[in-house]
C-alpha cells in the first residue's frame, strides 16, 4: 500500500518507519520559519517555506475555531488580519506533529505572540477538545 504524498505530505510518527525513505520531500521534524499565504479558517493556515517547493497547511496547536459553515467567518477574518502575508515561526512538537487530517500541527508565533493564545484571549476559538462554545 503506497502513501499519497501529494494529498498528505506529512507522515505521522507511526508512518515514519514505513514511508520515510519514500517521501519525495523533507519531513518536518523541527520548528521553522514560514510565510502565511492563506488563512483557511480560524485554526488552519497555508504557508510557504524555503525548503519545500509547494505550500502546505498548518493546524494551530491547542485551539478549535468554529467551522466556516457554523459561523467561522469572524474567526477567520480575525486571524487573516493578524498574519496573512506575514513571516511567522512555526514551533513543532515532535510528539504531536500531525493531526488526523494529515495537517502539520504547530504553535504559530508572530511578533513574539502565540496566535493560539491570542485567538483564545480574543474569544475567536476555544481550547481544543473543550465543550465550551466561545462563539455562542
Amino acid at each position: 500500500m503506497a502513501h499519497d504524498f501529494k494529498r498528505f505530505p506529512e507522515l505521522t510518527n507511526s508512518q515514519m518507519q514505513m514511508y520515510y525513505f519514500q517521501s519525495p520531500h523533507r519531513q518536518i521534524l523541527e520548528s521553522f520559519p514560514a510565510r502565511v499565504i492563506k488563512v483557511s479558517d480560524g485554526d488552519t493556515i497555508r504557508v510557504e517555506t524555503n525548503f519545500r517547493d509547494f505550500d502546505f497547511p498548518i493546524r494551530l496547536n491547542g485551539i478549535d475555531a468554529p467551522e466556516m459553515k457554523s459561523g467561522g467567518l469572524e474567526s477567520k477574518n480575525w486571524l487573516t488580519s493578524k498574519i496573512l502575508g506575514k513571516n511567522i515561526y512555526v514551533v513543532v512538537d515532535f510528539f504531536n506533529r500531525v493531526g488526523k487530517f494529515g495537517r502539520l500541527i504547530g504553535r504559530v508565533i508572530y511578533g513574539g505572540l502565540d496566535m493560539s493564545e491570542e485567538s483564545l484571549n480574543n474569544r475567536q476559538s476555544v481550547v481544543f477538545g473543550s465543550d465550551e462554545l466561545a462563539w455562542d
